[in-house]
């Protein structure tokens, strides 16, 4: 019996049960997003081993970190265009390619300060392809009703456990094979890569926005297999996808302007405070008596936490998504607090404590943010609004490690490191706790038309 009427993609979509194809697609996207997450901390666990050797001042140190954090911007904010016009598919394997390439190039050929920061501009530019790719590929995928708890387990999850990973080889294989053991170990991600060209399908969104109806078929019957037979015949509405003649146009037009200038900037105090944190943690917990590998272990313990705190707020934000805001200035408030005390309290059980608090909710609330930028955008250019909010955000986490760095050698001391990270947290709160309830008003569906009024 043939379906007469148009099937609606994104209700197609928003209505499905999670099923094994959801599940595999989530697992591929978590083992993608470990080695961005692994590739974006490791420069934490060089500076200890190339800061004498190389002759660094501690801002020169900090620099190590942010050179990646350079092409990172490149990469998120170029990305955007080519994936809304083109495809994500293609765009995240390209990126992948960058990414193993001069991974494996930086532990064979980087000698100095210099050679190991072009190398690691160049992985930044694919780094910056696959986090935001990734984050928006998941959010095209994922029924809507639980898109910020998949995003969570699909990008989320893979990015903290790469974190983890590099603390872990950070601690127990750098002191007998040297730093660049880090980048051996993250030139694994070359078999991925392999798998990714075999199982990695093109968005369903985006193959509807393009009217290419045959591959979108065979994915929505992948999807959504107890449907299959309807796929076969139907016909599906058509999307209005008209690429803007400007991204940044787009994103500023008065539909967009509140929820997209507020993204942004507490993106850019976010990743601040995040990589100033990360970036300097086991030198500063090093200057506060810890031994070497408690200070290493510390980042790990971050970014353990960090996917805990940001599971429960996906949690919540799933379930009111007019709410999110004031989840995310909840969480920042939290955790800026947190990292103030240190300026006034120490002790090892101390350190413990509120670095688990900061991961939890510092770097836990930046995981809602990136999917609440993705839901907050139409498919047309929805890889571009979260390669802004990446990218202005990496100008944040550019300057944090060399704010910090720069911090100490003035002050010569940790305190103006909390100050600063903490101080950016809290202002980050205050920024997205004044969207309010505006997102929902202007935004009650990326792929809706916005409510009148």
């Amino acid at each position: 019996m043939s379906i007469s009427s148009e099937i609606d993609v994104h209700e197609e979509l928003s209505g499905a049960s999670i099923g094994p194809f959801h599940k595999l697609l989530g697992i591929l996207i978590t083992l993608i997003t470990l080695f961005d997450g692994y590739d974006t901390f490791n420069p934490a666990y060089v500076i200890h081993y190339v800061v004498q050797p190389w002759g660094l001042a501690p801002s020169q140190a900090g620099f190590l970190v942010s050179s990646g954090l350079v092409g990172f911007l490149f990469g998120a904010i170029g990305h955007g265009s080519v994936a809304d016009r083109f495809g994500r598919r293609g765009t995240l394997l390209a990126g992948l390619w960058i990414v193993n390439v001069f991974t494996l190039l930086t532990a064979m050929l980087a000698s100095d300060f210099w050679s190991y920061c072009a190398l690691r501009f160049v992985t930044g530019v694919g780094l910056g392809v696959l986090l935001p790719l990734g984050t928006t590929f998941i959010n095209e995928l994922a029924p809507k009703r639980v898109s910020n708890t998949f995003s969570l387990w699909g990008v989320t999850l893979g990015w903290s456990l790469g974190g983890v990973a590099a603390g872990l080889v950070g601690v127990f294989l750098t002191p007998q094979h040297g730093w660049q053991i880090l980048y051996y170990v993250g030139a694994l991600s070359i078999p991925l890569t392999f798998v990714a060209h075999a199982i990695l399908p093109e968005s369903p969104r985006f193959l509807a926005a393009r009217s290419r109806v045959p591959e979108l078929r065979a994915l929505l019957a992948r999807l959504r297999p107890e449907r299959a037979a309807v796929y076969q015949t139907a016909t599906f509405a058509s999307v209005d996808c008209t690429l803007p003649q400007s991204t940044i146009g787009a994103l500023l037009s008065p539909r967009y302007r509140r929820v997209s200038l507020t993204i942004w900037i507490t993106a850019f105090l976010s990743l601040f405070a995040i990589f100033g944190l990360t970036g300097w943690i086991p030198t500063v917990m090093l200057k506060r008596g810890e031994t070497f590998a408690a200070s290493f272990g510390f980042g790990a313990l971050m970014q353990a936490m960090s996917f805990i705190g940001g599971l429960t707020l996906a949690m919540l934000a799933d379930r009111n998504f007019a709410l999110t805001p004031r989840y995310l200035a909840t969480w920042w408030m939290s955790g800026g607090i947190a990292v103030l005390a240190l300026v006034f309290v120490s002790g090892h059980g101390v350190n413990l404590a509120i670095v688990a608090v900061a991961g939890f909710c510092i770097i836990g609330a930046q995981h809602v943010l990136n999917n609440f930028t993705a839901g907050s955008y139409e498919t047309c250019f929805r890889a571009s609004g979260v390669g802004m909010e990446l990218g202005i955000g990496r100008v944040g986490a550019i300057l944090g490690p060399y704010v910090i760095g720069l911090l100490q050698q003035v002050t010569g001391g940790p305190d103006a490191v909390f100050w600063a990270i903490g101080g950016a947290s809290i202002v980050g709160a205050l920024a997205i706790g004044s969207l309010g309830l505006a997102a929902a008003n202007r935004l009650p569906s990326a792929d809706v038309a916005p409510a009148e009024g």
